[in-house]
């Protein structure tokens, strides 16, 4: 845990918290959203100086994202974006008057759900996972193309903490498709808090089988056989009361094929999130394989397990089409690029094309209308398919437009 000492009487009582406050040792005093009370002990504390976690400071936001910012600026690659860390050793200062972008922000969250997931016995736990799933949820409402684009294409090329990744990008996917199938909010939430904590039991063993060369070790199949049950079971623990919630994460392996309609709720639910953990899954590279294409991993989960058309799957692909923003694809007219804006229809999005014909770069990412037929999509094409430095920086500025 990085921690921060904060300046004694930087605090008063009386004051509420936007961060959490904690002793030397990482210990929980105050949760973030608390007021100080107004006692002898607290102005103590204060006076000596507390503590609180690196990424809850101001200056922690303002040293990554000027450093994400020049790495953006010089093209440099995604994996070295993703490495920004602020040295706190060296300068606590920080600069005012720089505005925090949006692959920052969700960098540090996705930081923060590591943080979280892999420490799910601290305490506040569930205050703090309810909070990021807040936030997560409220930035893919603020800009929800954008917000594929980053979770999409950033799992396609990353492997560090895949665990909170793919929970981030499982909870997003969750949110749009149940907005599409029109459920009630309470089982709107109910899917997102399962999305964003199936793997809760698992997370640590997730982050080292993506980097494993080998085929797994009987050990592994064990911790691997039932986690659903365990991610429930702590969860229950941890005092989750939310029985949609728990029983989405307990079958979420497990939830048989077939029409949603008929099932009790929590099966429902963990059909669906069974579909949206398949599929995002297939985005994601390991070292021992790479990631797919969008469109091959939206035509994997278009069909169950009968080789029948599975409600799920066609769900999950009319909310974000047959070619997600934040994936690649050739376009009919022989330029390359990927995928900013769903469309109106699956198959006809917005796309910026990054490649020209003959194959070289183009100076700006271009936008291309699907819908028309010489800029059709033809192809969807992996992410190591198309060997070009991007501008993530420029492409999120086509996808918010």
């Amino acid at each position: 845990m990085d921690l921060v000492r904060l300046p004694p009487n930087a605090l008063r009582p009386g004051q509420r918290l936007n961060f959490s406050l904690r002793d030397a040792s990482g210990q929980l005093l105050f949760a973030s959203g608390s007021v100080l009370p107004a006692t002898d002990a607290v102005r103590e504390l204060l006076a000596r100086g507390a503590y609180t976690q690196a990424y809850e400071t101001d200056t922690y936001r303002r040293e990554m994202t000027e450093r994400a910012n020049v790495l953006m600026h010089q093209n440099a690659s995604l994996r070295d974006i993703a490495a920004v860390r602020p040295d706190f050793g060296a300068d606590q200062r920080g600069r005012a008057g720089v505005e925090t972008s949006e692959y920052a922000q969700w960098q540090e969250l996705q930081h923060r759900v590591h943080q979280l997931l892999r420490e799910p016995q601290s305490e506040g736990f569930l205050h703090r996972f309810e909070q990021l799933r807040m936030e997560a949820l409220e930035r893919l409402q603020r800009q929800p193309d954008q917000t594929l684009v980053l979770l999409v294409h950033d799992a396609s090329q990353e492997l560090q903490r895949y665990s909170a990744r793919h929970a981030l990008l499982c909870t997003a996917l969750a949110q749009l498709v149940g907005d599409r199938l029109d459920w009630p909010h309470g089982e709107l939430e109910s899917l997102t808090r399962a999305a964003l904590s199936m793997n809760l039991a698992l997370g640590p063993l997730q982050d080292r089988l993506v980097q494993q060369r080998e085929g797994l070790s009987a050990d592994q199949q064990r911790q691997l056989a039932g986690h659903g049950d365990r991610a429930a079971d702590l969860l229950q623990r941890l005092g989750a009361h939310d029985a949609h919630w728990l029983t989405a994460v307990r079958l979420h392996h497990d939830a048989a094929p077939g029409p949603l309609a008929g099932r009790a709720v929590g099966e429902r639910l963990a059909r669906l999130l069974m579909r949206i953990d398949q599929f995002a899954a297939r985005l994601s590279p390991r070292i021992a394989r790479r990631a797919q294409a969008g469109a091959q991993a939206a035509r994997a989960i278009f069909l169950d397990e009968q080789r029948q058309q599975d409600e799920a799957g066609a769900a999950l692909i009319k909310a974000v089409g047959l070619y997600p923003p934040g994936t690649f694809v050739r376009l009919a007219n022989g330029e390359e690029g990927m995928v900013v804006k769903r469309g109106t229809s699956a198959t006809e999005p917005l796309v910026a094309a990054l490649l020209g014909k003959s194959g070289n770069p183009l100076t700006e990412p271009v936008p291309r209308d699907a819908r028309l037929p010489s800029q059709a999509v033809g192809q969807g094409l992996a992410p190591h398919e198309l060997r070009l430095r991007l501008s993530i920086e420029k492409l999120l500025r086509l996808a918010a437009a």
